[in-house]
């Protein structure tokens, strides 16, 4: 049985990994559709990744 990779630490702890949303307006248009909107996470830009921060020792004298 083959292995699977652990999961990434670097999802965003902000959104979850779910980093851009639809958001209804309540309302249809002429032809039938909602109305949405795209949210992004202000955390990660709507990646749903954030960078990992390395602990480099020595970097700074």
């Amino acid at each position: 049985m083959a292995q699977h990779p652990p999961a990434s630490p670097r999802i965003c702890p902000a959104c979850d990994g779910f980093a851009s949303v639809a958001i209804t307006l309540g309302g249809r248009d002429a032809r039938g559709h909602l109305r949405t909107i795209t949210a992004h996470c202000p955390a990660c830009k709507g990646l749903g990744v954030t960078r990992t921060r390395r602990n480099r020792e020595g970097a700074r004298a």
